[in-house]
């Protein structure tokens, strides 16, 4: 008999070196593109730029205080391209800062059209920015096919704003729309108890309304005038245009329109909010005359993250880094129990930060950058608390308040040293809801009973299939009473104030940074530039390093995030794009965020201090 093995051992045989093979060969790759890293690591050239280049600022996405947790091996397969969906506002900052005073930056170049937005504060910093350099005496060319609102505002910056002739500006204004749902929960019979506190904590009232209350409507139409009101008087002000030029626009886009025959672009430039309107081939001709050639033929332009890389890298080689540092904590999202991601803000995760400040020897000064609606009262109170047992530890901590800093982000502000907001936060909601649904009617329609029995009155306290009893009910409402009173407690403490003062400007209403620092609610205005340079001014530091505080990453997570980061990175960038759309992950991060309190609510006694209010269009 034949010793020669069969044609299917053979076959499967083969199947088995062949995967073997294809094994080692990609543990060979790795190993090559760890080498490389290490050597990338400890390689002390940096390689130069060009001697002479235009900034290129092309944000993709939203602007962000904090980018939200990503695996590190998503990243390094999904590398950015220019329809990011988050872009971090304190790179932009850092960036046009760096090249106003680099001699090698001859201008810069402001490429919008994937910008979906991010709020007016963030928009102001990243424009105070452009504005200083601007100062430098370098121009700002802005180039787009289109602009949104928040990319014109941007836009208005620029020495030069180019419009692609088949474009348009579109600015609308600001409003706050929602819907109600009280007759569609009628007809499905889900019975929704609401507890509140607050006149104008009008987060509750899609459930119990068809429309927006007078109450709501009035506090909001405050806040949302006057923010437009600082838009509106930056755009003209840096366009030269008269007063009120920016609601005459819109006001009357309609009418203004048709006596153009439609044509929008041509509009934009007799409006005065345009300078040229310029196809693509014309605006690359334009900064190819400003920055140069290069050898593709296109301007001589340098990315903002290559610049930020190199930059940074030239400095740490370079200069020998003071001792004495300024912490940052970014807090941005909404504020959930427990340990959360990147992106929330985790009542534990945070508190674990803050700790691990205190820690932290090198640090004279911590600074807390709140971008929040708020969220969980238990969890605002963790991080409070912390707050708190860090000043104790003898770290001050300055809070500078983001776009949005209301509710339970207004809660955890008050164990601060001293509280910063921009003129354009979002800040006070101070107020209280529960909000529990009940389905007995709904099941009933369906053919659906509940029957049992219990110890207590209080023994179907948590079956949402059987009505709510009066004595549940006051129980919910005590606790939602007691935690607003605590509320007021904590402001009038943190705030030199007494509770009923603060109930005075409480009961959920909403204010601008620079309406809350006439009420005593915050202690000065500025970005998070000025609030760092305060906490170094309190911590008695004239040179200083700012060092963010974040969540270690383990050897896998550091080594996937160099490899996204650097030359690996690089590499993959090269790799051809998904057919995906331009725009479409902007798109559905921005749904994911709408809808993200829906699927996160987790207060362990279901009370929030959340300002759904807070969301502008």
């Amino acid at each position: 008999m034949s010793d020669k093995p069969g044609l299917i051992r053979r076959f499967f045989g083969f199947i088995g070196k062949l995967a073997h093979g294809i094994r080692v060969l990609i543990n060979i790759i790795f190993v090559l593109v760890v080498v490389a890293l290490v050597l990338s690591m400890f390689q002390e050239d940096v390689q130069p730029l060009p001697d002479s280049a235009a900034l290129r600022i092309a944000p993709g996405g939203f602007l962000v205080e904090q980018k939200t947790y990503s695996d590190p091996l998503t990243q390094l397969m999904q590398q950015s391209s220019p329809a990011d969906a988050e872009t971090l506002v304190q790179d932009l900052v850092e960036a046009i800062d760096r090249a106003a005073i680099d001699p090698r930056i001859t201008s810069l170049v402001l490429e919008l059209d994937y910008l979906l937005g991010g709020g007016l504060t963030k928009l102001e910093y990243v424009g105070q920015a452009l504005k200083r350099f601007r100062e430098s005496g370098k121009p700002i060319i802005a180039v787009g096919d289109n602009y949104t609102q928040e990319q014109y505002y941007l836009a208005s910056y620029a020495d030069e704003i180019h419009l692609n002739p088949m474009g348009a500006v579109l600015i609308t204004g600001y409003g706050s729309y929602h819907n109600y749902f009280k007759d569609a929960l009628d007809k499905l019979r889900i019975n929704v108890h609401v507890f509140r506190v607050g006149t104008y904590k009008d987060a509750i009232e899609p459930f119990t309304r068809n429309d927006m209350s007078a109450a709501s409507r009035e506090h909001n139409s405050a806040w949302l005038n006057a923010l437009w009101a600082v838009f509106t008087h930056r755009v003209e002000t840096q366009r030269n245009l008269p007063t009120d030029a920016i609601n005459d626009y819109v006001n009357n886009l309609g009418a203004k329109l048709e006596s153009h025959r439609g044509n929008a672009a041509e509009l934009a430039v007799v409006s005065g909010l345009v300078d040229k309107l310029s196809t693509r081939p014309q605006m690359s001709e334009r900064l190819r005359e400003l920055a140069g050639v290069n050898d593709e033929g296109g301007y001589q332009g340098i990315d903002m993250k290559r610049y930020l890389n190199h930059s940074r890298r030239s400095q740490a080689l370079a200069t020998q880094l003071p001792s004495g540092k300024i912490g940052l904590i970014v807090a941005k999202g909404m504020i959930l129990d427990g340990e959360q991601p990147a992106g929330t803000v985790g009542g534990d995760s945070l508190a674990k930060l803050l700790q691990q400040a205190r820690r932290n020897d090198q640090l004279k000064a911590l600074v807390l950058r709140i971008d929040s609606p708020g969220g969980s009262a238990f969890a605002s109170e963790v991080i409070r608390q912390e707050v708190i047992a860090t000043r104790k530890a003898g770290l001050p901590v300055i809070v500078s308040m983001g776009t949005v800093a209301a509710s339970g982000g207004y809660w955890i502000a008050m164990g601060a040293n001293e509280v910063w907001a921009s003129p354009t936060t979002i800040t006070g909601s101070i107020g209280v809801f529960g909000v529990v649904p009940t389905f007995e009617e709904s099941l009933a329609a369906l053919g659906v009973s509940s029957d049992g029995i219990g110890t207590t009155e209080l023994a179907d306290l948590y079956q949402l299939d059987r009505p709510m009893s009066d004595q549940a009910a006051q129980v919910i409402q005590s606790g939602v009473n007691h935690i607003y009173d605590h509320f007021l407690e904590l402001v009038a403490e943190a705030r030199g104030s007494t509770p009923e003062q603060v109930h005075q400007v409480a009961q959920g209403r909403v204010w601008t940074g620079v309406k809350a620092q006439e009420l005593g609610l915050v202690d000065q205005l500025g970005d998070l530039q000025q609030a760092i340079q305060a906490a170094a001014k309190v911590a008695g530091l004239d040179q200083y390093e700012v060092e963010e505080i974040s969540k270690p990453l383990n050897f896998r997570e550091q080594l996937l995030q160099e490899l996204a980061s650097g030359q690996a990175g690089a590499w993959l960038a090269m790799l051809p794009r998904s057919w995906t759309p331009p725009g479409w992950l902007a798109s559905v991060y921005d749904l994911g965020r709408k809808l993200e309190p829906l699927n996160h609510f987790n207060d362990p006694r279901g009370m929030y201090l959340e300002c759904f209010e807070c969301d502008i269009r």
